[in-house]
């Protein structure tokens, strides 16, 4: 795979601070000691660092599996691991990101709008999202980022096939995910994003989020449920931004457009990557549209964290290997 590199792109592209800026991370993080005597000359031993990632429920994540791997291409001594945090303990949790050893994390669902309150700096891309998936440290200070709107953009360019401008996408959701692609689209030159939820004062709320600036007139909202189908021929693409169809999910078995005729001449994007084909990429798929899942997105925004830690160009066709063989049991890409 030829993916561009998203963090080049991502500081080329994005505004002037609202904050100072902080510092890239050296090449190599300061590496946390711990002093021991033994019968010999006392030593120094240079202990492992940690990543993390965070949501509940985390079960599905297949982060660990694809960082880790990045990780061990460069023979760094850290880990990356899943963190599972219930919403009470997310301060805590955050607060642990402190420590010597600790070098960062992802944030998925339900803490990517929570998190932004907890953390020192805001990125002003992840400012004028509304939304944080990513978190750095810089000098000790804690730095949260957006990765998943270059991460979805550069997705639906290499998978989908799909170029944003001068066309029409509909979103189904409205968390801190949709908050990302909404933001994502509108900046890639979408024509016309449509945003339903299943609260209509959430869908609401995302719509004036941005009417006011980047999505000045390109932004409505459209109905949830049956009500949607009259509305989906004048959308090029559709996207899924919840967590229906989930594996583990609470509603692992459905999809946001259950009992909805999908036109045909419309791409299907469901951020959710594990199963590997979701529920609603089954029904797109039967309608004769054209479906994609969310695996390069994870990898592509995983990239962009991959580089904020460790200030290494990511590995990122081997990062893309080993979250599909993780996925599919191989790599459909070699066969």
């Amino acid at each position: 795979m030829n993916g561009p590199f998203l963090w080049q792109e991502m500081r080329q592209q994005r505004p002037q601070l609202l904050w100072p800026a902080p510092a890239l991370p050296p090449m190599l993080p300061s590496l946390p000691v711990r002093a021991y005597s033994g019968s010999n000359t006392p030593k120094a031993v240079i202990l492992p660092q940690h990543i993390g990632v965070i949501g509940f429920p985390l079960r599905h994540t297949l982060s660990p599996i694809f960082q880790q791997a990045a990780l061990d291409f460069y023979g760094l001594d850290i880990r990356y691991e899943a963190w599972e945090t219930p919403p009470d303990r997310l301060p805590q949790v955050v607060a642990s990101l402190r420590r010597p050893d600790r070098l960062g994390m992802n944030v998925t669902i339900p803490h990517k709008q929570a998190v932004a309150a907890l953390l020192d700096r805001i990125d002003p891309v992840a400012a004028a999202i509304g939304a944080v998936n990513t978190v750095a440290k810089a000098d000790g200070v804690l730095v949260g980022y957006n990765t998943d709107c270059t991460g979805f953009i550069d997705a639906l360019r290499a998978d989908g096939g799909f170029e944003p401008a001068g066309r029409s996408a509909l979103v189904l959701g409205a968390g801190g995910s949709a908050r990302a692609v909404v933001y994502g689209l509108l900046t890639a030159g979408a024509l016309r994003v449509g945003i339903a939820a299943r609260r209509p004062e959430a869908a609401v709320e995302l719509q004036r989020a941005f009417a006011a600036g980047v999505g000045r007139d390109r932004t409505v909202v459209e109905p949830w449920g049956a009500a949607i189908e009259a509305r989906l021929p004048a959308y090029d693409l559709v996207v899924n931004t919840t967590s229906m169809g989930m594996l583990h999910g609470a509603a692992a078995a459905e999809s946001p457009l259950g009992g909805v005729r999908i036109p045909s001449g419309v791409l299907v994007y469901d951020l959710v990557y594990n199963p590997s084909e979701t529920p609603l990429m089954r029904q797109a798929r039967a309608a004769g549209a054209r479906a994609a899942g969310g695996l390069s997105m994870l990898v592509y925004q995983g990239a962009v964290g991959f580089e904020l830690w460790t200030g290494r160009k990511p590995p990122l066709e081997l990062m893309m290997q080993a979250a599909r063989r993780a996925l599919y049991g191989t790599d459909p890409a070699q066969q």
